[in-house]
């Protein structure tokens, strides 16, 4: 097991239920059985606020503690060219996440085998920020 993936795993400030959201999604893998449940707050097309539950595996879990960290205060639309860019790196165009320097700990070719895993997250907040 990579230490730092668990590091990451454990930076859970967003592992949380926002009562007061605005916008929810809910997604289960179904290779893995992997469930994550995210609850935004969005005002004026920005993220206010991030919390996500879920019953998952390590790497989904740092997944959705990185995307929650990079998602606060960013525009939707921000948000969904992260998606975009995140889906392009496991289909082979690894410098698409370069830009986004927080996601390297966690976008190695390595960890290709656990891509649905890691972008269990990201298609959840894609289904709300395409909205």
């Amino acid at each position: 097991m990579d230490l730092e993936i668990l590091k990451i795993a454990s930076e859970n400030n967003s592992n949380k239920c926002l009562k007061d959201h605005t916008h929810q999604s809910k997604l289960k893998n179904p290779l893995c059985g992997d469930e994550i449940k995210i609850n935004l707050i969005i005002k004026d097309n920005k993220i206010i606020d991030f919390g996500y539950e879920g019953k998952s595996c390590i790497y989904c879990q740092a997944s959705a503690s990185l995307l929650s960290q990079i998602s606060i205060n960013k525009k939707k639309s921000k948000i969904k060219e992260l998606c975009d860019d995140a889906k392009s790196f496991f289909e082979g165009n690894l410098k698409t996440m370069n830009k986004w320097k927080i996601m390297s700990k966690l976008f190695k070719k390595k960890n290709q085998p656990r891509k649905e895993c890691i972008l269990l997250p990201f298609k959840a907040i894609k289904k709300i920020v395409s909205l």
